[in-house]
């Protein structure tokens, strides 16, 4: 049985990813898993300088730390020096990478090689294949952001090609935090019969996943780096929106060489072709991750 101590700080992107991970493990060894929220205040140097960590004390003690977010770092630490087990840490992080027994990071963070090093296509994410419905589409809008500009007008022509273009296809579209509030009043505006548009603050936190399962179409902004990688997870056709650079890096970087390897379809070789891409390997980085894990922890 493996245990397994999950540090989370209540943030949905990294819950998403150490869930992911988790269940993926779960799925391949039996597996117990403990949850801790960490919370401001915590003495986490004090704990680890004398090897405490009082929050678990009732608890069996870890094989596995796992946890995403500057704010985890600390009491995983302090919890490894009082109770022993490894670390992976998700995404990669503000302290030394040394520190830690396995970091977890995309392949666009350009980690060093090395043992304990582990590279992912995009972060890893809790998305599952499902039954992907031909006359279902997905469309995912983010916002502004340090990468990419935000051009609401070219945003509200690419919909309305797309739409238009397959009216025998249900849209359903979605925003995030980082969407500007007039958006889904254009959106509405636009008179697309077969587009139906929601707020982010309007649905579940299931809504995604269920959506991703059952749409054979994804359309995702740029900027929206996590949900591009969630929408390959699922096994459905990506594409991409246009928005203007502002200042191209690593997650254009990552986008750009999904497309050259033929796993995203930009907008201007979808208005081409009039086609996506057929996702023909959906990845898997939970599941790949984890065999990793348990290869290097020794678990079959």
């Amino acid at each position: 049985m493996l245990t397994i101590w999950r540090f989370t700080d209540g943030k949905r992107g990294h819950e998403n990813q150490t869930l992911g991970l988790v269940e993926a493990l779960c799925k391949l060894t039996p597996c117990k898993v403990e949850t801790l929220s960490v919370s401001k205040g915590w003495p986490f140097f004090f704990n680890w300088l004398f090897k405490r960590f009082p929050e678990g004390r009732q608890l069996p003690k870890p094989d596995l730390i796992i946890g995403a977010g500057h704010a985890t770092h600390s009491p995983m630490l302090a919890a490894r020096r009082a109770y022993g087990g490894k670390i992976a840490v998700l995404m990669k992080p503000s302290l030394p990478l040394s520190w830690f027994d396995w970091v977890v990071a995309p392949e666009h963070d350009a980690l060093p090689k090395g043992t304990g090093m582990i590279s992912t296509i995009g972060p890893i994410n809790r998305i599952q294949p499902g039954q992907p419905n031909p006359e279902s589409g997905l469309i995912l809008i983010g916002g502004p952001s340090s990468e990419y500009g935000w051009s609401e007008t070219a945003l509200l022509k690419q919909i309305h090609l797309i739409a238009l273009h397959q009216p025998r296809i249900t849209w359903y579209l979605t925003t995030s935090r980082r969407t500007l509030a007039s958006f889904i009043t254009n959106v509405e505006k636009l008179g697309l019969p077969n587009l139906h548009a929601v707020t982010h603050d309007n649905v579940g936190p299931e809504w995604l996943p269920e959506h991703l399962a059952h749409s054979a179409q994804v359309w995702v902004t740029p900027d929206s780096a996590s949900m591009v990688y969630e929408a390959l997870t699922s096994g459905a056709a990506v594409g991409c929106f246009e928005l203007p650079f502002l200042k191209p890096g690593r997650v254009a970087r990552g986008l750009e060489k999904l497309i050259n390897e033929k796993r995203l379809t930009s907008f201007a070789d979808w208005q081409a072709t009039g086609k996506l891409l057929t996702n023909t390997h959906p990845l898997n980085e939970a599941e790949h991750c984890a065999k990793v894990l348990l290869q290097c922890l020794k678990i079959n």
